[in-house]
């Protein structure tokens, strides 16, 4: 395997791939990449992202084996994979005591692409809002990695009611330099079935394609509506899975998707909308 030193080569060895864009964050500062010897297979490391240290893998599961063996032993356990299903899986079953998660999907578009609808009443907020950006988090998603204040999480956008209560909020977090992700979105569960995800998302959106050029989430595949909703906004769906190395004190059950929660298996963003839970990452 090789090396890769810059972000312009890594996107011409994965054509372009979002996933591993954004996995790259800025290499050389603690995230590094390398390439299969024949050039069909990526492995991105990236450190912290979602509160986790992974490796997003890309390419021909022939060639990307032997390259995620090979980083794996050089990185340590604590990195878990990270890719297209068919290929997650295929590592799986090559890689003794690599356990998979529950599959989950990344979603993304760039610019042009669709318009985007209003963000209505969406604003940024100030950082003297990021407490009250903290209790809409903990009473509509409280398992989200991304947290107002916290490691990894950038602007937070909000909604405020006709009384001037904060009801709504979400993120741009871990975002990469060609790569904006949106995190943390939740509803105060009396504000729900208003639309107001949507807002959020519309004005995130935008400020994702405007700085980054690519936006991207990532979606739990048992949540039509929050599907629907992405969809909507003209994002694509690509199915995901994650893996493990099975420890001493991990089990099959203990590895979960990254868009689930925190200490538990929620995803990682979540509004109601006619009582049943939106879910995304955060």
């Amino acid at each position: 395997m090789r090396e890769i030193n810059s972000l312009e080569e890594l996107a011409a060895c994965c054509r372009g791939d979002s996933l591993c864009r954004w996995a790259a964050q800025r290499l050389g500062e603690g995230n590094r990449a390398w390439a299969s010897a024949d050039g069909r297979a990526l492995a991105v490391a990236g450190r912290a992202l979602s509160m986790r240290d992974r490796l997003a893998v890309w390419g021909d599961p022939r060639s990307a084996v032997p390259l995620v063996r090979a980083v794996l032993d050089e990185l340590g356990p604590a990195y878990r994979p990270l890719g297209d299903r068919t290929l997650i899986d295929a590592l799986a079953a090559e890689l003794p005591g690599l356990t998979c998660s529950p599959a989950f999907g990344w979603m993304d578009r760039t610019r042009p692409g669709p318009s985007l609808p209003s963000a209505g009443a969406a604003q940024w907020l100030p950082r003297n809002a990021l407490d009250e950006a903290s209790a809409v988090v903990a009473a509509g998603f409280p398992d989200s990695y991304a947290q107002p204040g916290g490691p990894g999480a950038g602007r937070w956008a909000g909604v405020r009611d006709g009384a001037g209560r904060l009801v709504a909020v979400g993120a741009l977090a871990w975002s990469a330099p060609t790569v904006g992700l949106l995190s943390g979105i939740a509803v105060l569960p009396e504000a729900r079935g208003r639309g107001l995800a949507r807002q959020v998302c519309a004005l995130l959106l935008d400020e994702a394609l405007t700085r980054h050029g690519t936006a991207a989430l990532m979606v739990d595949d048992d949540n039509p509506a929050a599907l629907h909703l992405y969809r909507s906004l003209g994002l694509r769906y690509r199915p995901l899975r994650a893996a493990g190395l099975r420890g001493p004190e991990t089990s099959c059950d203990s590895v979960r998707s990254p868009s689930r929660g925190r200490g538990t298996v929620r995803p990682l963003g979540a509004v109601l909308r006619g009582g049943r839970r939106l879910r995304g990452k955060g």
